[in-house]
């Protein structure tokens, strides 16, 4: 089931995407929280402005170097124990909406990544235990002003920023993570070209490791890390992230 979020101009709502992802048809409620009900209405993707299918209501969790081949073109090693950063939920936007790279950066990067979204509370959750807590997944891009990262020694900022994290293009639940095909363009150019399969960590642990010190919460988005290829993007281009049986995110960048 692929669910979105979506405005015709009103309120947000939510509906399911059909499997050709050109119709939506509209339901009541948030189905994080709420039973769902068809209202009897359906939308042409098309016709409608598709939005961030989750705000997070506490916390997005980066999850840094899980591919062996970006830690390696970054100069490091992949990490024994996940690597785990926070990202304030000021920082995701939706499907088409503009990155803005402010002054206080001269060197952002694209990063394309499976995120995982959390359906219910959980804590100390088991790995084979993790599937009963997972909501769906979606595409991200989690952007990064290498400058700052670098300079801060934290990743706060340089991943935090204001517009940093788009999540889309909707939800699917009903998926195995386990061996997707993630394709990152920029301008229409593939730069990355990955599999899940090669996650070092792979989302069971993920989400365990991360249940261990925080409570998670539903809505809450855990990023899986990015595979090898990142590279600058520029004021005036466009990224896309593209996840096998998700469907595709783009966002132009623009300058502030």
């Amino acid at each position: 089931m692929r669910i979105a979020r979506f405005t015709t101009g009103d309120d947000p709502a939510y509906g399911l995407v059909d499997a050709t992802g050109t119709k939506i048809a509209e339901i009541t409620g948030d189905p994080l929280y709420t039973k769902i009900e068809l209202t009897g209405t359906t939308h042409a993707v098309e016709d409608v402005r598709l939005l961030a299918p989750v705000i997070p209501r506490s916390k997005v969790i980066g999850i840094g170097r899980n591919y062996a081949d970006h830690a390696a073109e970054m100069g490091n090693e992949a990490p024994a124990e996940p690597l785990m950063f926070l990202i304030p939920n000021t920082a995701v936007v939706g499907p088409g909406d503009p990155v803005v790279i402010p002054p206080l950066t001269s060197e952002v990067s694209y990063e394309g990544e499976l995120a995982v979204v959390i359906g219910r509370l959980c804590k100390d959750v088991e790995p084979e235990e993790v599937s009963k807590v997972i909501f769906g997944y979606t595409c991200a891009n989690d952007v990064t002003a290498r400058d700052l990262q670098r300079g801060d020694g934290q990743w706060a900022r340089a991943k935090g920023m204001d517009t940093f994290c788009p999540l889309g293009p909707w939800i699917e639940t009903d998926l195995d993570p386990s061996r997707l095909s993630l394709v990152t363009r920029l301008d229409g150019e593939v730069v990355q070209d990955g599999t899940t399969a090669d996650l070092v960590h792979g989302v069971a642990a993920l989400v365990s490791y991360a249940s261990r010190a925080f409570t998670l919460l539903p809505g809450d988005v855990i990023l899986t890390g990015t595979p090898a290829g990142v590279g600058p993007v520029v004021a005036g281009q466009s990224v896309e992230v593209e996840i096998e049986d998700i469907g595709v995110l783009s966002n132009p960048f623009v300058a502030r």
